[in-house]
Order: structure tokens, then C-alpha cells, then sequence
């Protein structure tokens, strides 16, 4: 199906509903999170926020914001100790509540990110997708997306993929309103953490390569709290 370009009025009410929207949360969720805060620096210790480069709209690249879910544990030789043995008791349950993914809020505010939408990759893996793949960039990177809602990090790549372009073919008000309803629920039942023999998904090498087969995302020499993509 080609892309239909949302008009003017979609992409005004869209931005409207993520002002509001992410203006709201934070306000709710300020003592939460600065709960949260002050447990990681409690636990983990400084920095208290995970920031990594992702693609955004187009590719660009900005920065996410997330809560630090993971030690900085190395190996004798100095390498970064992979992801399941780095994830924090803490991290394990920000991850399941999704909790550490609410100072993504700040990327709705700044525009850098929608409430809903395509999740934000690693820069690197814009050059490894197909054509069809690389459309998810043709709209604003979402702190949920439909992928989240139907499988989250229990997907493969491919799969994954696919939801975002079908996202991509059919935005609305409505399914985004629905997509932020299902939301809810998926976070209340803290399915699709992770991917199958993964602390979170594996690193995605290009569509010749199946996920089963991908390298462990804590294995990639980026030095990162995870080269993740869960986003509910």
C-alpha cells in the first residue's frame, strides 16, 4: 500500500494530543520518577539517566532519555559483561513496569519523539534496513507504537518491522488512541520484555540474517545500557 502523507489537521491534532498528553504524565508521574531517581542512584549510582543516539523522523539523529536499568560491569579484559548479567534487580522491575521509559516524555515535549509511533533505533541500523523497512522513518518515533502492542520484544526483527509499516500505512487519531488504550494493558501484564534467549532483542545485522541467529545486543561494541527497542 503506498504511503498516504498525513494532512495538516492529523499532524496539528497528533502533536497536540503528545503536548497535552506527555504535559500530563509528567506532571502525575514527577514523584514517581523522582523516586525512581533517587533508588538508581541509590543502587546503580550515577549517571541516574541512560542517553544513547537514536534515528529519528528521517534518520536524524537525537538523543533518548531513559531511567538506567543496568550496572557498569566489565570483564577482567575490560569488556562490558553481556546485558542479562548487567540488568539490575531494579532495572528487571523499571523494565517490566516500563517505568524506566517515562523520561522519554521529554523527547515528546522537545519533538524529537510522539507518543505514538515507530520505536527509536541505533543509528547504525538505518543502513542495514530494505527499503520497505527504512518507510518507519517517514514518521515521528513513538514511546509506543503498534508493534508494542502486539508482541513488543517477543517479535522478530521482521515481525516488528512489518507492524511499523502497517502503522505507517494506516495512521489515524483513532488507531493511535487505540494503540495508547492497548498500552495500558500491555503494561499491566509486562509481556514482551524481552526476546527469546535475550535479556531484551538481539542486535539487528540486515534481513539476511534471522533473529535467531543475530548477535546478542551485549556483545555489540557500543558501550550502552542497551541496545534495546522495548517501548511500552
Amino acid at each position: 500500500m503506498p504511503v498516504t502523507m498525513p494532512d495538516r489537521a492529523f499532524c496539528a491534532a497528533k502533536r497536540a494530543i503528545d503536548v497535552v498528553g506527555a504535559s500530563v504524565a509528567l506532571t502525575l508521574a514527577a514523584p514517581l520518577m523522582l523516586g525512581v531517581a533517587g533508588l538508581i542512584g541509590w543502587q546503580l549510582g550515577r549517571p541516574v539517566l541512560f542517553r544513547q543516539r537514536r534515528a529519528g523522523k528521517h534518520g536524524a539523529p537525537f538523543t533518548i532519555y531513559k531511567f538506567r536499568t543496568m550496572r557498569d560491569a566489565r570483564a577482567p579484559d575490560g569488556t562490558i559483561l553481556p546485558d542479562a548479567e548487567r540488568l539490575s534487580g531494579l532495572g528487571r522491575f523499571l523494565r517490566a513496569s516500563s517505568i524506566d521509559e517515562l523520561p522519554e516524555l521529554f523527547n515528546v515535549l522537545a519533538g524529537t519523539m510522539s507518543l505514538v509511533g515507530p520505536r527509536p533505533l541505533l543509528e547504525e541500523y538505518v543502513q542495514r534496513y530494505s527499503p520497505d523497512q527504512a518507510r518507519r522513518l517517514s514518521v515521528q518515533p513513538g514511546i509506543t507504537g503498534w508493534a508494542q502492542v502486539n508482541g513488543r520484544n517477543a517479535l522478530t526483527w521482521d515481525e516488528k518491522f512489518a507492524h511499523d509499516i502497517w502503522y505507517v500505512d494506516r495512521q489515524s487519531i483513532w488507531l493511535d488512541l487505540r494503540i495508547l488504550a492497548k498500552t495500558v494493558a500491555i503494561v499491566l501484564t509486562g509481556s514482551g520484555i524481552s526476546h527469546s534467549g535475550d535479556a531484551t532483542m538481539p542486535v539487528f545485522m540486515g534481513t539476511s540474517q534471522t533473529a535467531g541467529s543475530s548477535q546478542s545486543s551485549s556483545s555489540n561494541s557500543l558501550n550502552t545500557d542497551v541496545g534495546r527497542s522495548s517501548g511500552v
